[in-house]
């Protein structure tokens, strides 16, 4: 079975890679959302990141204001395809520990996030 658009959750807010840890978290509080996509310079999705994975940053002993998402390592990849099953899918996410999976088109842009259900 492949998914289907209803399936997934629209992209949601994307951020450059560049931006901070801190200014990722404001703008998901803005957005009452609990995920954002990452995109490079070029607008391409290089993965998403969770408010737990902010926060979970930003409460180690060693952060700073200036860690930006592209130095959080788990935030590039993977990506499920819109051909991918739902199986194929599921088993990523579990596999990584992951709520969360951008789907991306053969060009790289995001078309949803899949979420495992609670």
């Amino acid at each position: 079975m492949q998914f289907r658009p209803d399936t997934m959750d629209a992209a949601g807010p994307q951020v450059w890679e560049d931006m901070t840890v801190e200014v990722a978290l404001s703008v998901m509080a803005a957005a009452g959302t609990g995920h954002l996509v990452v995109c490079d310079e070029d607008g391409l999705c290089t993965g998403l990141v969770t408010r737990a994975r902010l926060t979970a940053v930003r409460d180690d002993y060693g952060y700073t204001d200036r860690v930006r998402l592209r130095d959080i390592a788990d935030v590039i990849g993977p990506f499920a395809s819109p051909l991918s099953t739902r199986d194929e899918a599921e088993r990523a996410m579990r596999g990584r520990r992951l709520g969360a999976l951008p789907v991306v088109d053969e060009h790289g842009n995001a078309l949803g996030v899949l979420a495992l259900s609670r």
